[in-house]
C-alpha cells in the first residue's frame, strides 16, 4: 500500500501579479508521472487546494482535469478543505466527482462517518483507514460562551480539534476491527503545529483564538499528512507527522527550501518507508540582497539564461536613493530576468522616519504595530526565531484578551 501525500497547490495564485498557471500545469503533469512510476493508490491533497474561495475558471478547470486523469491511472483521490477553500466550492462538484474515484471533504460536520474512508489497495481490498480531516472551522466544533476569555476560547478550542480527532480515531479503530482487517490508520489536518517554521506566504488562521495545536493532541495514528504550512518539515521530531509543503514556492523566501511531495508505504499495519520525492522548479526564481556594487555582480549570472528568471531585490543602502528602481532596471534591462520585487533594506532610523512620513497610529492596527516592530529586528539563529514566535503568540493572545473584554459585554447584552 503507498500513498502519496501532498498539500497547499493554491490554485489560481497571483504571484506579484504572474499567473502561477504554467506551473502548477507541469507540476500535475509531473505528479501523475509519480504516481505511475511508483505504483500509488491513493494521493491525498491536505487542503488548500485553491488559492481563493472564489477561483478564476482555469484553476478550476485544472483540478476537474487532474480528477479526471487520476481515474485514468486508476489512483484514488483525497481532497481536504483548507483554510482559502470555500466550502461551498469545494462541495459543488463533489458527488460527480466521487464517480471518478475523487472524494472530498470540505469541512467537518457531527457526522463523523462522513470523515471516515477506507483506501483500496493493489488487490481492491481495504489498504488503509483514514480519519479525513480537514481545516477546522471554530464554529463548526465549538459553542460560543459569552463571557469567554480569550485564553479560554483558545483553550475550549484546543481541546475541541483534540477531541475531534480522538473521537474519529476510535471509530477507525471500531471499523478496523468490524472489517478484520490488518491495515494502517492514516490521519490528516490543515493547521499550524506548535514548534514548526513558516513562511511570508503562509497567512494566520486561528488568529485570536488558536496559534498552534500541540503536536500531543494528535492520536496515535500511523501517518498523520498536514498541511498549512509551505515549508516540508516533521512535527515534534516526528517521523510520521509531518507536513509536506507546497509543490511550487508561494513566496522568495521558501526557495531556500526543497520542494516535495512524500510517499509514504505501507505493509500492513506497519509503515515500511517515508521517501520525500523533490518536485522540480517549473519556474526560475531567485533572491537577490546586498549593496548595487554587489547586486551588478550577482546579475552576471543570468546574461546567458534562456529561460526568464523571477527576482527578488532587496538593496542594502547608506543613504536614500531616488532613483534605485531607475538602477535596477538600468542593470537588468538586457538580461532575461523579470524584477517582481523590489525592497530596500534600511537601518532601524530611516524605518522609523519612512513610516512616520506614510503611516499614522489611527491607520494601523495593534498587530500591525507590534509587527512592524518585530522586523526591525533582526533573528538569525533558529533559537531566536523560536523565541519571536513566543513573542507573537504571546501579543495575539494578550491582544485577544483585550478585544474579548471590549465584545463579550456587548455579546451578553445582546
Amino acid at each position: 500500500m503507498r500513498i502519496l501525500h501532498t498539500s497547499d497547490w493554491h490554485l489560481g495564485q497571483n504571484f506579484f501579479t504572474k499567473s502561477r498557471r504554467n506551473e502548477h500545469q507541469k507540476f500535475i503533469t509531473w505528479l501523475l508521472e509519480q504516481v505511475q512510476e511508483n505504483a500509488i493508490n491513493a494521493v491525498i491533497i491536505a487542503g488548500d487546494v485553491f488559492d481563493t474561495g472564489a477561483p478564476p475558471s482555469y484553476a478550476r478547470e485544472m483540478y476537474n482535469q487532474f480528477v479526471v486523469e487520476m481515474n485514468k491511472v486508476n489512483c484514488e483521490l483525497i481532497v481536504l478543505g483548507g483554510n482559502h477553500d470555500s466550502v461551498s466550492t469545494l462541495n459543488e462538484s463533489k458527488q460527480l466527482l466521487a464517480h471518478l474515484n475523487a472524494r472530498v471533504i470540505a469541512n467537518t460536520n457531527d457526522d463523523l462517518s462522513t470523515q471516515l474512508l477506507t483506501l483500496p489497495d493493489n488487490d481492491g481490498g481495504v489498504g488503509a483507514i483514514l480519519c479525513a480531516v480537514p481545516f477546522i472551522r471554530p464554529r463548526d466544533v465549538v459553542t460560543s460562551v459569552a463571557g469567554s476569555t480569550g485564553v479560554e476560547k483558545q483553550q475550549a478550542l484546543g481541546e475541541a480539534i483534540k477531541q475531534h480527532y480522538h473521537q474519529l480515531y476510535q471509530k477507525a479503530l471500531e471499523l478496523r476491527k468490524e472489517l478484520n482487517v490488518e491495515a494502517p490508520i492514516i490521519a490528516t489536518g490543515h493547521l499550524t503545529a506548535l514548534g514548526v517554521k513558516q513562511s511570508d506566504s503562509v497567512r494566520d488562521i486561528y488568529i485570536g483564538t488558536l496559534d498552534g495545536f500541540a503536536a500531543d493532541g494528535f492520536p496515535p495514528a500511523d501517518y498523520i499528512a498536514l498541511g498549512h504550512i509551505h515549508r516540508p518539515q516533521l512535527v515534534a521530531k516526528s517521523e510520521h507527522i509531518r507536513y509536506s509543503g507546497s509543490p511550487i514556492p508561494l513566496s522568495f523566501d521558501e526557495l531556500k527550501s526543497q520542494k516535495q511531495v512524500v510517499m509514504v508505504e505501507f505493509d500492513k499495519q506497519d509503515v515500511t518507508q517515508i521517501t520525500p520525492i523533490n518536485v522540480p522548479m517549473f519556474q526560475q526564481m531567485k533572491a537577490l540582497k546586498g549593496d548595487l556594487e554587489n547586486i551588478e555582480k550577482e546579475l552576471v549570472q543570468f546574461k546567458e539564461c534562456e529561460e526568464t528568471t523571477w527576482l527578488c531585490i532587496e538593496v542594502e543602502v547608506q543613504d536614500y536613493l531616488s532613483d534605485l528602481q531607475q538602477r535596477i532596471q538600468a542593470l537588468t534591462q538586457d538580461l532575461n530576468v523579470e524584477v517582481l520585487q523590489l525592497r530596500r533594506a534600511r537601518n532601524r532610523s530611516e524605518q522609523t522616519l519612512a513610516q512616520e512620513k506614510t503611516e499614522t497610529l489611527a491607520e494601523l492596527t495593534p498587530f500591525d504595530v507590534f509587527t512592524k516592530r518585530i522586523e526591525q529586528e533582526t533573528f538569525e539563529t533558529e533559537k531566536e526565531q523560536q523565541r519571536a514566535e513566543r513573542m507573537t503568540v504571546k501579543f495575539k493572545q494578550i491582544l485577544s484578551e483585550v478585544e474579548h473584554k471590549d465584545t463579550d459585554p456587548q455579546e451578553g447584552d445582546a
